[in-house]
């Protein structure tokens, strides 16, 4: 038979419910018709249990269909109202089947009602195990000092009973335990360290008595609604939700203990550092027997030592470096700063300073920057030289510290100094981008290479390496029209150049330059909205001779052939380089269109925890680095070496202009240290996106993210992030305005840009981006960026095909179920719900003034009654939702298959067969909806002239009889007819539907 497990470990931050700023807890957990209970933590609001509790399970099969009840309860004996401290429901589909699967959760206390003041969390582990012998170890429960007297801490009690009656019922058993063997009684498992494992004890068999009847829950048999869950959602797998945490940082603390702390990094964890500044050097003595002095810096703490880089032959050296050692791991009390001598063999011994950190001052921001000092180097034996200073500053600070960025921190000490660079933080700006519209009008005058015949004019518009071509004119001539618009994306500022081409088709492939101009991007007039569009020009064309030779351009043409062009820079547009479903910003790209900010949002990176290990071939761990963009502003935390658990604990801020907006934050590993080669990728270990509108405002969201990564090979989940965020809202009134206005700007709206075009756009903006941004220092790479902004998200997928249809299914599943409900009202499935359906038909019908406000009524108690239900996590990529957890492996390769496709042709061959027979079916639905429009329009086209005629002579008497019957009794006799009783139904179909399936359609006439 298996057993449940679980695990109560402890709680934290409850709610004070003695009247005295405190409170006694103890925990009842229900399973199955069985109660356990630990023991009672007197006057403690952070208590630890470290007890197991025992459940039996009869049936491994129901086991998702049920619910963990655990309620928190406070030992009072003033009255049973203040006993309730919170409670959490958890599905029985989240139990992990063996104890190395299962890991500890924090759970947020639930309120049991909407008024309920309830705080704090609690840790529980929970998992199955298997007891063939029906029997399981007993352990004794350690005692931590606290005296407790020792006796059976879970029995089975009756549900209706209330704490007092089930303590007073276990002292009178304690009484009786020798006469009452046949009582059934439930031990509490602690649990047990590995180093003093206690001694199994058999416990003894329960007798075959049917124990006392319990408490009746319905609740055990249906999954607990989505506010009283923690991760746990039937049908996900709890690995792939968000867990919320309680990490110590400033902002949190200081909510709770009432004290508003300000701190720029309030949202991470305070890191304390040793900063170490060597500035320069003087009158060093020489060392070489040639009289030279090659020299660099050593600092040296513990185990760890940093190196400067040695300059040659310099006696007055400036090194301008700053070292960074973790308080945490200080592993001595004496810094040491030593100056050497680079040489063949051994470095020869300069000097050194020797400096004891309890004397290191501490350094907290704003202060200004500590003022390094000259220090006069000694020798071995602590004596001062008689030549050699060094400059030095010294200082304990924390990540808040303006050297944070730029030290040389203790895990890079061993990387060299030319990849040094890729691992430190930055912030990264986008180029600011425009649309660049060329409206290709006509030519004028053209002179192809053949004279006798009228050339066939093809104009090619070329910006960067962007390049667009009109159709071929439509009758050869010399004076061609084309008409046409293109549109490109530049940055700015720009030096690139407009190159139009006026080619002749000669033949099939085969095109001969007639002429071509050059304009500059700079000198293109900008265009701030639809009104002010800029008048046509005519341009000068160059034959390809005058093109080539610069001397020939300063001389006056007298004749040439010309083109009619507008030309604009419209800056009243958005350039997107993401996808509009999660865009990050929504402002125009001109300056004096853009509307002030509504709020500002801090994102702190904290951890990240159960990294895999991305460098196993190698003999290394994870280099890992996370990337955050929102609007224009890119951040990158510095590379933590060699580690499955980094933490960061950065912080970054960024202005938000529109809440319908998303951030997006990445983490990779880093492929460029330890001498990696140029063309080295950085590796993809997963993203989390986050919508500012479902955050709530000042609030501190703490969570772990799952990093899962789609691959060939399935859905991979690569460890999680932890992040804080908060949302300040600075400007209320333009915040809740800003839900009235279009979310693109108005260009979008007034001169709308087609689909196509828009998604090639998109892409050509993306690789303006990310081609600036990897020539920053480090650089942000093209694999990152093209991760970040989802270059390839408007390919075919089979799988996100799936997702798209479930999404519209899940969509029209509420309008189903009210189409059921009123099915089921009309069939009397229900007679009192039915009864009260025609009394307020009948009193709408009366006081038809009553419908809209009953309308609306009804959809605020709907908002009110689901605030309850309301999402307590920000979403994140959700596994299910994309269909990954379960896709085929044949779906993923041709997900991950390069366009165009490089697999074999059998393979390519399946895939389309099997993309015909779903087209298939589409072409059917698509069919059968056009048939049943193609039916509605046949009513009055005379197509079956006895059904046209039967329809308008219905609807003559139908004329007459609702000109001369008032409309509440006709709104009555068809609300009757509608609700009658089943027994007055007919199982055969309407007359209408009959009258209207008759009609005919063209799907007769189609080929």
């Amino acid at each position: 038979m298996a057993k449940l497990v679980v695990e109560v470990l402890d709680a934290c931050d409850l709610m004070p419910k003695d009247g005295q700023g405190s409170a006694s807890p103890y925990v009842e957990v229900d399973f199955d018709e069985q109660r356990h209970k630990t023991q009672t933590k007197h006057r403690d609001l952070n208590p630890s249990w470290n007890e197991k509790l025992i459940f039996g399970v009869s049936c491994l099969s129901e086991l998702p269909k049920k619910t963990i009840d655990v309620v928190v309860r406070n030992d009072s004996k003033s009255g049973h109202h203040k006993n309730f401290l919170g409670r959490v429901r958890i599905s029985g589909i989240s139990v992990p089947a063996s104890e190395s699967e299962a890991t500890i959760q924090r759970y947020p206390l639930d309120k049991k009602g909407v008024f309920s003041h309830i705080k704090g969390d609690i840790a529980l582990k929970m998992y199955l195990v298997d007891d063939h012998s029906g029997n399981f170890p007993v352990t004794e429960e350690i005692n931590n000092g606290e005296g407790y007297e020792k006796e059976t801490p879970l029995e089975e009690i009756s549900a209706n009973a209330n704490v007092d009656d089930y303590e007073e019922n276990k002292r009178g058993e304690k009484k009786k335990k020798e006469k009452e063997k046949e009582a059934r009684t439930f031990y509490s498992v602690p649990a047990s360290t590995p180093n003093n494992p206690p001694p199994p004890v058999p416990a003894p068999v329960p007798p075959q008595d049917k124990p006392a009847p319990a408490e009746i829950r319905t609740d055990f048999m249906r999954a607990a609604p989505p506010g009283t869950m923690f991760m746990q959602v039937p049908g996900r797998k709890p690995e792939y939700e968000v867990v919320e945490t309680r990490p110590p940082v400033a902002a949190r603390m200081g909510y709770r203990g009432g004290d508003k702390i300000g701190n720029t990094y309030d949202l991470v964890e305070q890191m304390h550092y040793l900063y170490v500044s060597v500035v320069k050097a003087r009158d060093l003595p020489v060392m070489d027997v040639s009289g030279s002095l090659d020299p660099y810096v050593e600092v040296k703490l513990g185990n760890y030592k940093a190196i400067t880089k040695h300059l040659e032959k310099n006696q007055n050296p400036v090194w301008n470096k700053i070292f960074a050692f973790p308080k945490e791991k200080l592993q001595s009390n004496l810094l040491e700063v030593t100056v050497k001598d680079k040489d063949i063999g051994k470095d020869d011994f300069v000097g050194r300073v020797l400096l004891d950190l309890s004397e290191i001052p501490l350094r907290v921001p704003p202060d200004s920057p500590l003022a390094p000092q000259w220090y006069r180097l000694e020798d071995k034996k602590g004596i001062k030289t008689t030549r050699g200073e060094i400059m030095l500053a010294a200082w304990m600070g924390t990540q808040a510290d303006e050297a944070f960025p730029e030290a040389w921190h203790s895990d890079a000490h061993s990387i060299s100094h030319q990849n040094l660079a890729d691992t430190r933080s930055r912030v990264y700006f986008s180029p600011k981008l425009h649309y660049l519209r060329v409206h290709v009008i006509e030519a004028q005058d053209l002179i192809p290479s053949d004279k006798g015949r009228a050339p066939q004019a093809v104009a090619k518009v070329q910006v960067g390496n962007q390049m667009r071509a009109t159709k071929p004119s439509p009758m050869p001539s010399p004076n061609p029209m084309w008409n046409e618009e293109f549109m490109f994306v530049v940055p700015e500022p720009s030096d690139e150049y407009i190159i139009i081409t006026i080619d002749d088709r000669v033949g099939p492939g085969k095109d001969e330059i007639m002429g071509r101009m050059f304009i500059s991007v700079k000198e293109v007039p900008q265009r701030v909205d639809s009104t002010k569009v800029p008048d046509p020009r005519w341009f000068n064309l160059l034959k390809p001779a005058l093109v080539e030779e610069e001397s020939q351009k300063k001389k006056e043409v007298k004749f040439s052939s010309k083109i009619h062009l507008r030309v604009s820079l419209d800056t009243g547009y958005h350039v997107l380089d993401e996808s509009a479903h999660f865009s990050s910003d929504l402002q125009p790209s001109s300056k004096y269109l853009r509307k002030p900010s509504i709020g500002i949002l801090e994102l702190g990176i904290l951890s990240a925890r159960n990294l895999l290990p991305m460098k196993s071939k190698d003999g290394r761990l994870t280099d890992a680095y996370c990337v955050a963009k929102y609007g224009n502003k890119w951040v990158r935390t510095r590379t933590l070496l060699d580690t499955l658990a980094p933490r960061w604990n950065e912080q970054y801020t960024w202005e938000v202009y529109d809440l319908c907006t998303v951030i997006t934050v990445g983490v990779f590993d880093n492929g460029h240290v330890n001498g990696s080669k140029e063309q080295a990728r950085d590796q993809k270990i997963g993203k989390v996106r986050i919508r500012l509108s479902t955050l709530e405002t000042d609030r501190i969201y703490t969570h772990y993210y799952p990093l899962l990564v789609l691959q060939p090979s399935g859905l991979k989940k690569n460890g999680e992030l932890q992040l804080a965020l908060r949302f300040t809202c600075t400007a209320w009134v333009n915040m809740v305005t800003q839900y009235r206005k279009p979310l693109l700007p108005k260009m979008h709206y007034i001169q709308p840009i087609s689909v196509g075009h828009v998604d090639w756009l998109r892409h050509q903006a993306m690789q303006i981006v990310a081609a600036k941004l990897a020539r920053a220092e480090p650089p942000l790479r093209r694999e990152v960026v093209e991760y970040m902004l989802d270059v390839d998200y408007h390919m075919w997928s089979l799988r996100r095909s799936k997702a798209n249809f479930h999404r519209i299914m899940l969509l029209l599943s509420g309008i189903l179920a009210i189409c059921r409900w009123f099915n089921d009202v009309c069939h009397w499935r229900n007679p009192v719900t039915t009864c009260l359906v025609h009394v307020l038909f009948l009193i709408l019908v009366c006081y038809p003034e009553l419908i809209l406000p009953t309308i609306f009524l009804y959809l605020f108690v709907i908002g009110v009654w689901n605030y309850r239900f309301r999402p307590r996590h920000p979403p994140h990529m959700d596994a299910r939702l994309s269909q990954a957890e379960n896709a085929h492996p044949e779906e993923l390769d041709e997900e991950f298959d390069t366009f165009p496709t490089s697999r074999p042709t059998d393979i390519v061959r399946n895939r389309y067969d099997r993309l015909r027979s779903v087209a298939g079916r589409v072409q059917t639905v698509v069919g059968d909806l056009a048939t049943q429009g193609e039916r509605a329009q046949a009513i009055l086209s005379w197509r079956d002239p006895r059904a046209t005629a039967i329809f308008i002579i219905f609807s003559l008497i139908w004329a007459v009889f609702l000109y001369i019957t008032p409309f509440q009794v006709v709104a009555v006799l068809i609300g009757l007819y509608l609700l009658r009783h089943p027994r007055f139904r007919a199982k055969m179909p309407a007359v209408p539907v009959n009258f209207f399936k008759r009609l005919p359609s063209k799907s007769d006439t189609l080929l």
